[in-house]
């Protein structure tokens, strides 16, 4: 009896622990881990520029799945979607002032979990494809 109860106890602390988050794209996805999720970067580009880097590098790594202008915000945000090795990748390029702009990448696999070793490299990327322009 002592360990039925333990197991009933076992999986309602796991049931507790996982839960949806919202990602940087202002949408939710399934998660099993807390904590640091998200890289930032801030570029003195245009948040254009910033934008299409960060779809070539989504693009080249694997496919964009959705691109969309929040309402929630002015004209200067663009969020996109994609999946890259079966993880999901959340992308939120804003303009901070005119001559700076902030890319937040965040990356989460099929199973949730938190792939920040893909966060730093996709930033890395982005960064290393804005110096072609």
């Amino acid at each position: 009896m002592k360990k039925m109860i333990f197991a009933v106890v076992t999986v309602a602390a796991a049931i507790v622990a996982t839960g949806c988050v919202h990602t940087v794209s202002d949408t939710s996805a399934y998660a099993v881990s807390y904590g640091r999720d998200t890289v930032s970067g801030r570029y003195n580009r245009s948040w254009e520029q910033v934008y299409k880097a960060a779809l070539t590098v989504v693009g080249n790594n694997g496919v964009v799945v959705r691109e969309y202008v929040p309402h929630e915000y002015t004209n200067t945000v663009r969020q996109l979607e994609g999946r890259i090795n079966e993880n999901r990748v959340f992308i939120k390029v804003e303009q901070i002032d005119p001559k700076i702009s902030q890319v937040d990448v965040e990356a989460r696999t099929k199973y949730g979990r938190v792939d920040i070793d893909l966060v730093h490299e996709l930033e890395k990327e982005i960064a290393l494809e804005l110096t072609k322009y």
